[in-house]
């Protein structure tokens, strides 16, 4: 198939609306339900990042896009028993294959940005993950196959209209690649940097200079994830997952407080006030999320006021302090930075350090280069600046 039509471009009015292929044959197939044109920049898109990220750690890989950025990216690593919780798959009657702990840490992450989402996985899908997709609410899934059981499972989801694009695995594209802009044809070569490379992290200007193999793998996370977000942004990482992503902002610092933000919510809701919390039985997730989300912010009057935690719990909680929030984020530990262009001040590690920050990877080449590297060494961080500018449009 050399085409395939959309029912829409970006919003409704854009018609007529298609993908299609110059030369040769399509290397995605959409074997159920209809897929639109964000879907495609989404599953596109979050596909090369799984691609990448299994040929960077060995490891099945998943990630979970809105918006053609990623709310979530991991590997496939085991999930403790907090994890579990607050991933809502501690429930299940089934083992999590590897594949399926890369989904849910990639899902479970960032679950308010999450909703509706696409996702990703890097080797075909089968029936456990399949069960896990199955419980969300999401638009669509791609994958480089599907077993027959999981096949079922999705086709069976939202009413049999669920999308599912199965990819070549083998499809290398074209090494120029051209946009539109007001008419004008914009060609450049491919990203192809290799992420992997080890030798990226070879100049390490900090006092600090240890990082362990979790620690590089981690970061590669981080950067192979940023290579696929939307500009500016930053992205942290730990345990093999992202845990806080801030795309999209015209100023460093603001992704850097963005996605410290994301990644302390991770943090407190592994904490007993937030696990603890008395929800009523058949509260549906997403009320549960966008709840929890409420109670850890300064909104937090909106879910524990009489008329209001009614809805949510069997009793009224106490709320959970910023002084007793900031001892708990004060916990948090190894957690890693990436960044898709340089720190241009020494604020973004303070911010980043607040949050756990020990290991930072950056491209470098700011005129206060010795400003951050300094905030570093006042922290014990360990920096590596790769040299490499990810910027992504």
């Amino acid at each position: 198939m050399k085409e395939y039509a959309l029912k829409y471009g970006c919003n409704p009015n854009q018609k007529p609306a298609r993908i299609y292929m110059e030369h040769g044959e399509l290397p995605v197939e959409v074997i159920n339900g209809r897929a639109g044109y964000i879907n495609f920049l989404d599953a596109l898109n979050s596909w090369q990042l799984v691609k990448e990220l299994k040929a960077a750690t060995g490891l099945p890989a998943a990630a979970s896009f809105k918006h053609v950025s990623p709310a979530g990216a991991a590997v496939g690593l085991p999930l403790s028993e907090t994890l579990k919780r607050i991933y809502f798959v501690d429930d299940v009657d089934f083992e999590l294959t590897p594949l399926a702990s890369a989904y849910a840490r990639a899902r479970g992450a960032d679950r308010m940005c999450s909703y509706g989402d696409f996702c990703a996985l890097s080797d075909p899908c089968d029936e456990a993950t399949a069960k896990l997709i199955k419980r969300e609410v999401s638009d669509g899934v791609i994958a480089p196959g599907y077993t027959p059981e999981a096949l079922e499972i999705l086709k069976a989801k939202r009413k049999g209209s669920y999308c599912v694009i199965q990819v070549d695995p083998d499809y290398v594209p074209e090494p120029l690649e051209h946009k539109q802009v007001f008419g004008i044809t914009f060609e450049q070569g491919r990203n192809n940097v290799d992420l992997a490379d080890s030798k990226l992290f070879e100049d390490v200007p900090t006092q600090n200079k240890t990082f362990t193999p979790e620690v590089l793998r981690d970061l590669k996370i981080a950067l192979i994830t940023l290579k696929y977000t939307q500009s500016n942004s930053v992205c942290y990482t730990k345990d093999g997952q992202a845990i806080g992503i801030g795309a999209g902002q015209q100023s460093r610092i603001h992704c850097t407080r963005l996605a410290g933000s994301k990644a302390d919510e991770w943090w407190m809701r592994q904490s007993p006030q937030v696990l603890g919390l008395p929800f009523k039985e058949h509260i549906h997730r997403a009320d549960r999320d966008n709840c929890i989300n409420v109670y850890l912010s300064e909104e937090y009057e909106d879910v524990l006021r009489d008329g209001a935690w009614q809805q949510f719990f069997t009793e009224q909680p106490e709320p959970f302090m910023r002084p007793e929030q900031k001892e708990w984020i004060a916990q948090n530990t190894d957690v890693c930075l990436g960044s898709d262009a340089f720190f241009p001040f020494g604020d973004n590690i303070e911010r980043a350090h607040k949050s756990g920050v020990e290991y930072i990877a950056q491209a470098g080449g700011s005129i206060r280069d010795d400003n951050v590297i300094e905030t570093c060494d006042k922290y014990g961080i360990a920096m590596a600046m790769t040299h490499v500018r990810l910027f992504h449009h």
